[in-house]
């Protein structure tokens, strides 16, 4: 079991991880051993998320979100698959942790009169610099 907060934890049946061979430095450990991680979390079907966390957890996840609903997260920094998995899962609860804290709404207000009229101003001033980048004349 993953322990995201007090009352959000996660079961390891969502949980899938599967090993794989990393790429990059490493020599003869990277043929040969599988030290690659690739954490599946089954997000859409858990219970233990509400439907606002899993949009918001989504919109977060980008490209590592699957069609079926699924999140997947791939590690494979170092050269020990104990700590690849260990980040894996610590980027997971991060993950989800972002998506636990609900957007601020934001209130519409109103321009107030004197920042209205600055912005004319500025408009008009700016109006007038490019106003004098015209062709010059010569008039004698």
């Amino acid at each position: 079991m993953l322990r995201i907060t007090d009352d959000i934890a996660i079961q390891d049946w969502e949980l899938t991880e599967s090993f794989m061979r990393a790429s990059g430095p490493g020599g003869q450990n990277v043929n040969k051993v599988s030290t690659a991680v690739e954490l599946r979390f089954e997000a859409a079907r858990s219970p233990s998320l509400p439907g606002a966390v899993k949009a918001r957890l989504k919109r977060l996840a980008g490209r590592r979100w699957t069609k079926d609903g699924a999140l997947i997260l791939q590690v494979d920094e170092t050269r020990s698959q104990a700590r690849n998995r260990e980040i894996a899962r610590e980027r997971l609860t991060e993950l989800i942790a972002r998506a636990l804290v609900a957007p601020k709404r934001r209130i519409a207000t109103k321009p107030t009169r004197a920042s209205q009229r600055r912005r004319v101003d500025a408009k008009k001033a700016r109006s007038g610099v490019k106003a004098l980048r015209g062709r010059v004349t010569d008039t004698e």
